[in-house]
């Protein structure tokens, strides 16, 4: 009997990002998560090869085109969460503007549930460090909107794990 496959909703997941020197539990509960993209890049080599071809048969030398692969690359990573007291993720962005980005580098699992809450598909990036950090929503005395901030990683490698 074929195995049915689940389709996983976007509404359950779980990021985890573990921080050094953090005194918090967890380093932050995110409401969105979005850029997660691993692309790898195409080289084109053109050669000239020694056939004839043309109308009149004299002309020598055919150029032949050929893709190959080039290098992979993980674009960055965008994540959303309601802001807290915490200033954990704040102050990681600062360490990492004030020149000691070598030292913050951080690695992550967004881990996607089915239905029943069981782990079905667990994604991990690694060396990421914030690049931005966005209050993404404006303040105003009449909404009841959470405050939302932004935080923008660049990873280094962005894998699907087994």
């Amino acid at each position: 009997m074929a195995q049915q496959l689940e389709v996983l909703t976007t509404a359950r997941f779980y990021l985890e990002i573990t921080l050094q020197g953090s005194n918090e539990t967890i380093d932050g509960y995110f409401m969105e998560c979005s850029g997660f993209e691993r692309s790898q890049d195409v080289i084109e080599i053109a050669e000239v090869t020694p056939q004839v071809w043309g109308k009149t048969g004299n002309t020598k030398g055919r150029v032949v085109r050929t893709k190959i692969a080039g290098n992979s690359k993980s674009s960055n990573i965008t994540l959303k969460q309601g802001i807290t007291i915490s200033t954990t993720l704040w102050d990681w962005f600062t360490k990492v503007e004030t020149g000691h980005w070598a030292e913050q580098l951080r690695d992550g699992d967004i881990t996607v549930y089915d239905q029943s809450a069981t782990e079905k598909v667990r994604f991990r990036f690694n060396g990421a460090w914030p690049v931005r950090y966005k209050l993404a929503s404006g303040f105003k005395a009449d909404s009841s909107e959470f405050s939302v901030a932004e935080l923008e990683l660049s990873v280094n490698e962005f894998i699907r794990v087994k």
